[in-house]
């Protein structure tokens, strides 16, 4: 089974956290959270975001970027940045790849952006737009990998409908 990680680099807003991880929760992608955060765990907005799905959620913790990057080391990452060259669908993710998600009011830091130029990505919107929701964020890239991956262990549409049309 292929394996999606999704990381929030100081995530601020409790309900963009609890939309993500929903999202990790219904699509098998491992969640890491990486302090110092705009809020506690036990906030009742991100539960309420989040809502039954947290027991589905594989959750890890850490105490910052340093103790992200010495626990998870020589893992495949991809930045996503409004600032980044190459677009989402440009790149062809490996298994146990790591997407990487900024601050809501900050994004991702310079420096972190230039270290890692070649593996920096964005989704394309309108110029006069500054960046989607953080979790709208997140979701795209999701699917873009399970896209090309082709939905591993995930139902399909026909197994989810009881309509007959």
């Amino acid at each position: 089974m292929k394996t999606l990680n999704i990381v929030l680099l100081e995530p601020q807003i409790p309900q963009n956290t609890g939309n993500i991880a929903r999202t990790c929760a219904c699509t098998g992608a491992r969640l890491h959270l990486i302090e110092p955060m705009g809020f506690r765990v036990d906030d009742k907005k991100l539960k309420h975001a989040g809502l039954d799905y947290w027991h589905h959620l594989d959750i890890t913790y850490y105490l910052d970027w340093a103790d992200f990057t010495q626990k998870n080391k020589n893992a495949n990452l991809f930045f996503f940045s409004t600032k980044a060259p190459y677009r989402h669908t440009d790149i062809e993710y490996p298994d146990n790849c790591y997407l990487v998600f900024g601050r809501e009011d900050a994004g991702l830091p310079e420096e972190l952006l230039k270290e890692n130029k070649d593996n920096c990505i964005r989704i394309p919107m309108q110029a006069e737009c500054r960046s989607l929701n953080l979790s709208n964020s997140v979701a795209v890239g999701v699917y873009e990998v399970l896209r090309q991956w082709d939905y591993p262990h995930l139902k399909e549409s026909g197994e989810l409908t009881k309509y007959k049309w």
